[in-house]
């Protein structure tokens, strides 16, 4: 009887840590909610780094005064994009943005306040938009 309690027991923490493993993922995905998603904030500076990889691509991005919109905006930013099988679709690629390269990015603030974005689109030198993701403006004067 011991032995069979013995075996129950490790049948137990077994499934136990099994079930754990599938619901305490990581790697699980986060929301939007950190962003404000109904405000739109255009930085103009130079990329400091890419972070090719899932779950989110990130850019880092040197905003200096001499093309900082606003005194608050100089510093260093986090600008997180969509995962790579996602950006990808909308013509990104390893090499659209490279450290040294000057850019311009519109995207959804932190909440926070803290300088760090949801990438909502790049501004390509021609004008034209190169967005993250399905989402467009509603507005159709808007360049897309």
């Amino acid at each position: 009887m011991t032995q069979r309690r013995r075996h129950l027991g490790w049948l137990i923490a077994f499934t136990g840590f099994y079930l754990t493993g599938l619901t305490a993922r990581p790697d699980a995905h986060h929301s939007f909610a950190m962003f404000e998603m109904e405000k739109e904030l255009k930085l103009v500076g130079t990329v400091t780094e890419v972070k090719w990889q899932n779950p989110h691509i990130h850019i880092g991005l040197r905003v200096d005064k001499d093309t900082a919109a606003d005194p608050k905006l100089v510093g260093s930013w986090d600008i997180e994009g969509a995962a790579i099988a996602i950006i990808s679709r909308q013509g990104w690629n390893k090499n659209t943005l490279k450290v040294g390269d000057k850019a311009t990015i519109v995207g959804r603030p932190l909440k926070s306040g803290e300088k760090g974005m949801s990438l909502f689109y790049l501004e390509q030198p021609d004008g034209s938009r190169l967005y993250q993701d399905i989402a467009r403006p509603k507005d159709p004067e808007k360049k897309g």
